[in-house]
């Protein structure tokens, strides 16, 4: 009889470890915003691009935003005019980041990740990725941030 709680708690703790691990849940958008454009590494650049067939830059982020439900500009300069302004000292996870690479104006865009890392559209022949803020070429170019959601 002393067998049975024991043996009882040995199939339920058998039970809890067979389940498989659930990776948490985003805890606000901006970490939804996050994990979506994440989950977009390695698909293909195109130009004009907006859908999971393939991406520009503020194609991503327009994406991103409408599995959301939430609706921005489709270019990085209409993006950068309509967002809501947000210290670079203060950017979250789900964040855009805008830079001017080749003009006067912004021209590109991407989404924070959080740790100091971005993913976004580079250019023709090269995938969507993940990249450093650090790097020389990002810290030269970053003009600004800004979030469309709300922080909690």
């Amino acid at each position: 009889m002393r067998a049975a709680p024991l043996l009882a708690a040995a199939l339920l703790l058998a039970g809890c470890a067979a389940r498989p691990a659930r990776p948490p849940a985003p805890a606000g958008p901006g970490e939804a915003l996050a994990a979506r454009a994440a989950a977009l590494i390695g698909t293909p650049y195109q130009f004009g691009g907006a859908d999971a067939g393939g991406f520009d830059c503020s194609g991503l982020t327009h994406y991103v935003h409408a599995a959301l439900g939430i609706a921005i500009p489709r270019t990085a300069a209409g993006q950068q005019r309509s967002v809501a302004p947000v210290p670079l000292q203060k950017i979250f996870p789900g964040d855009l980041l805008f830079f001017r690479i080749a003009g006067p104006g912004v021209d590109h865009v991407g989404v924070y990740l959080g740790g100091g890392r971005f993913v976004h559209a580079p250019r023709a022949g090269v995938a969507v990725r993940s990249a450093r803020l650090s790097e020389r070429f990002y810290v030269e170019h970053l003009v600004s941030a800004g979030r469309f959601w709300r922080a909690p």
